[in-house]
């Protein structure tokens, strides 16, 4: 059982690294930078051995380690490995990045060690074999995060950020603290393993279920709650990299990581598929509206942050985990890459479709993308797949749909029809393989996806209409972008439909009651 407690290392390498550079917090810190650096790498390799031991040995939960029942314990399984590793990679990188970023800044010291404390919690969030030990993490990671988006606090926009996440971070604690009483007082327990493998349905479970939930859509910053994420962006690019790439994941590992809780509660689950949905659609429109390539990144994570949300409410487990995995690699390179496709952009002459399809060219790309889909399906190997990942599944192939209807256009040149329907192939074959794979790697972590009741046909009807009537939309804009309509729905969706001001305006007001 020793091998257990290695995960541990990772965060305390990290923490020490941090105590040394709070030694050193002015500009250039002499070797700080790099013995941070050194540090994350070995946090990252100590992960990659720990997903290797329980691959050999097995998973299980370390003894706690404190006094009283409060202290440390690892709970090394699938979906902690994974999160571990994605982790410590995603921070070793930022880190590096942040070496030469942050080189002569008056504070780059006081920077490299909150960093180090950020990633530091987050590892021990998601290691967490005890609810004192998630809450306690869950906690330290908003407050070094707020250190980090105060970095420039001379910066208005900087300070109203801060204080908005601030505000969203204490409601979120608020709804997990009160999940703790209720998970403990139900199962007479502090231990997660236990916890869910003995819990029961009963009013305290339902509670804690709709807490959990809470304080996950409050940390994955759905609507409309939204508007502190895309405010973020006076703090410097490593930190949007940690943010978007790791930190913003942890409403979605709470998620998963009570995911036997959560399947006790199908209200709970409900409203998840119906918030994440309307999130999903509403982020990913107003993504499209933004001019900078930050903002529309951050409206891009709302919507992968969403999705991942009505994935956990379909009891998809396994896959919001391989979304966790393939966002936080996608979204870290974007934010670190950022001034690269701002130069790309401004290098392209001819912006806009190759070709502007017809209706009748849009609804022959969606049908032949769904029978491609369809026939992959029946692949050996890949029958069998529960409802709720078949209708993930078309969901996705609209996004290749789009693609496929600017081939079939027209005036488009045959080539480009051939390649956008192997597209449309490679995207339906990878959904299903890894599909297979993230289900057997998390098969003795996460619960298998139950059949789905009346509630759920009627969810998954409601998402399949309205992902593709979005879909069918976006397709089809130049056809109807010059209707006098369309204009002014742009104006709506660029402000995100106003919702982020009345947060402003509740914020603004709060302040001002408290002032007196």
């Amino acid at each position: 059982m020793a091998y257990l407690f290695l995960p541990l290392v990772s965060p305390l390498v990290l923490l020490a690294a941090a105590l040394h550079a709070a030694r050193n917090p002015g500009r250039r810190p002499g070797m700080v930078p790099q013995m941070t650096e050194a540090a994350a790498f070995a946090a990252f390799v100590v992960a990659v051995v720990a997903a290797t031991l329980l691959v050999i040995k097995g998973d299980g939960t370390s003894p706690l380690i404190g006094l009283y029942g409060v202290g440390l314990s690892v709970r090394l399984d699938a979906v902690s490995a994974v999160m571990l590793v994605l982790v410590s990679f995603i921070g070793w990188i930022v880190l590096r990045y942040s070496k030469t970023y942050m080189d002569g800044e008056a504070r780059q010291g006081a920077f490299t060690a909150w960093m180090s404390v950020t990633l530091a919690a987050v590892l021990f969030i998601v290691m967490s074999g005890n609810l004192f030990q998630l809450f306690a993490a869950w906690t330290l990671t908003s407050v070094s995060l707020n250190r980090l988006l105060l970095f420039y606090p001379e910066r208005v926009t900087a300070r109203r950020a801060a204080r908005k996440k601030a505000l969203v971070a204490r409601l979120s604690e608020g709804a997990l603290a009160g999940a703790v009483i209720l998970l403990i007082t139900a199962t007479g327990t502090s231990d997660i393993e236990t916890i869910l493998t003995t819990i029961e349905a009963n009013w305290l479970t339902m509670v804690a279920a709709l807490l959990i939930a809470v304080s996950a859509v409050l940390a994955s910053a759905q609507f409309p709650v939204h508007g502190w994420l895309t405010e973020v962006m006076e703090a410097p690019t490593p930190v949007s990299a940690l943010l978007h790439a790791g930190v913003i994941n942890a409403g979605g590992f709470l998620l998963i990581r009570f995911a036997d809780v959560m399947l006790l509660a199908p209200g709970v689950m409900a409203l998840l598929v119906m918030l994440g949905g309307f999130t999903a659609l509403f982020g990913g429109l107003v993504m499209l509206t933004q001019p900078a390539v930050k903002t529309s990144l951050a409206w891009s994570t709302i919507a992968q942050m969403a999705f991942m949300v009505m994935q956990c409410g379909l009891a998809l487990f396994p896959l919001a985990l391989l979304h966790i995995v393939a966002h936080s690699l996608y979204k870290a390179h974007a934010f670190l890459s950022s001034g690269e496709a701002v130069r790309n952009v401004a290098a392209i002459r001819r912006p806009g479709p190759i070709a502007v399809p017809s209706a009748r060219n849009v609804l022959q790309a969606f049908a032949i993308a769904i029978v491609i889909y369809g026939l992959v399906g029946t692949i050996p190997g890949f029958v069998g797949k529960s409802i709720q990942a078949m209708a993930l599944g078309v969901i996705l192939i609209f996004g290749v749909a789009y693609l496929l209807a600017q081939g079939f256009a027209d005036a488009a040149p045959r080539a480009l029809m051939r390649r956008t329907a192997i597209y449309a192939l490679v995207t339906s074959v990878s959904y299903f393989a890894l599909q297979v794979v993230a289900q057997s790697l998390t098969a003795g972590s996460l619960p298998p996806t139950p059949s789905p009741g009346p509630l759920e046909w009627a969810l998954i009807i409601l998402a399949l209409v309205s992902f593709g009537f979005v879909a069918v939309a976006q397709a089809t804009f130049p056809l109807w972008a010059s209707h006098p309509a369309a204009a002014g729905l742009r104006v709506h969706l660029t402000n995100g439909l106003y919702a982020n001001a009345i947060f402003d305006k509740l914020l603004d007001g709060r302040s001002k009651r408290s002032a007196a």
